[in-house]
């Protein structure tokens, strides 16, 4: 099943317009996303081809199959509850089967995790971005070497540093493990014609993941030891990765928004976490989900990077602790009335399935 048997027909129970224009905070460059809930004909449902979702290629149009979307209310997923509570306005169709759902049937203490913790995970988010921007990485990954130094007076100096003061071939260089002494290496020197001794070298190429080790002469005397920090390479490596990859996937129109207000984080992606967290203090306090959102000027102040990135970690820290305590004390069932929504289920698909 796919979205092209879905739109524009009989089958659609409920569809409305999310995203921005439904909370108010478009601009003229927003896309216009839509969102429904579907019910799958008879045959498809009991056949093979059971979809429980469809999207379109840009993903700006998404319909959830009917059990999949009580399933998801179920677990106090923050998308569809707010399609329980969309503005008039956006809604496109809304069929009889569809207003049988109880929307106050589906809110619990678990928005608090659903809504308030996701935010939070946005925000850790945000701290990864604002170090990503503030740290940035060469393109040009670093060498083991860069991590290799070797012992020099009371202290010790960079080994490429050793080989340049020294004028040393790395070519002509042997490595043998130090026993009893982890990722230290004794460091030994072929000075022999045409590198008779055979030594393997420092590395075997620049992108080498390890030092090479080669076989030494009994009785041949180091010409120094070598520390290599194994730890400090292994992060490295793993954030050169993340970081590379992050700038192979980012949204660039965002990337730019971020460097020209010049706070260091994804505003855009900031605004929605502080979206989340007002949602999940009402739903603690009136028991309701405010799509459309009364505090839009604050919101676009902070998608415009009005605040520092300090600022913004003070505040949702604060209104973090807030809603911790307002669920505490608020008289919301646990969880969702799971048993009402099978029930419900069962009662939407015989009666449409009768109806056919």
């Amino acid at each position: 099943m796919n979205i092209d048997q879905v739109v524009n027909t009989d089958l659609i129970l409920y569809e409305c317009i999310v995203g921005s224009k439904a909370y108010g905070l478009s601009t003229p460059e927003s896309d216009t996303d839509t969102k429904g809930v579907f019910i799958a004909p008879k045959e498809i449902f009991y056949g093979f081809s059971f979809e429980d979702q469809v999207n379109n290629e840009s993903n700006n149009i998404t319909y959830f199959e009917i059990s999949k979307f009580l399933n998801l209310l179920c677990k106090s997923n923050p998308t569809a509850l707010e399609l329980l509570f969309s503005p008039e306005d956006c809604i496109l169709k809304k069929s009889s089967f569809f207003a049988s759902i109880e929307p106050a049937r589906f809110l619990s203490k678990k928005c608090e995790d659903s809504f308030a913790r996701y935010a939070f995970t946005q925000i850790k988010k945000a701290r990864g971005l604002n170090k990503k921007i503030s740290n940035p990485l060469d393109k040009q990954r670093k060498s083991i070497l860069d991590f290799c130094f070797i012992f020099h007076g009371q202290g010790s100096i960079p080994i490429e540093t050793f080989l340049l003061m020294k004028n040393i071939e790395n070519e002509r260089c042997g490595l043998v493990a130090t026993p009893h002494m982890e990722n230290v290496y004794a460091l030994f020197y072929d000075e022999t014609p045409k590198k008779m001794l055979g030594f393997d070298g420092l590395l075997r190429d620049e992108k080498s993941m390890a030092l090479s080790l080669s076989s030494i002469p009994k009785n041949m005397e180091p010409i120094g030891h070598i520390y290599f920090n194994k730890n400090g390479f292994s992060k490295y490596c793993k954030e050169y990765k993340e970081y590379w990859d992050w700038v192979s996937r980012r949204n660039e129109a965002r990337y730019a928004t971020t460097v020209k207000h010049g706070k260091n984080y994804d505003s855009k992606n900031m605004m929605h976490t502080f979206r989340l967290l007002e949602i999940a203090e009402e739903i603690a306090l009136h028991k309701k989900i405010f799509v459309r959102r009364k505090d839009k000027e604050e919101l676009l102040k902070i998608k415009s990077g009005f605040y520092s990135y300090s600022e913004l970690i003070e505040k949702t820290d604060a209104k973090l602790e807030k809603i911790e305590e307002l669920y505490k004390k608020s008289d919301l069932p646990s969880e969702p009335d799971i048993e009402y929504a099978e029930k419900l289920l069962v009662a939407i698909r015989d009666q449409f399935y009768r109806l056919k």
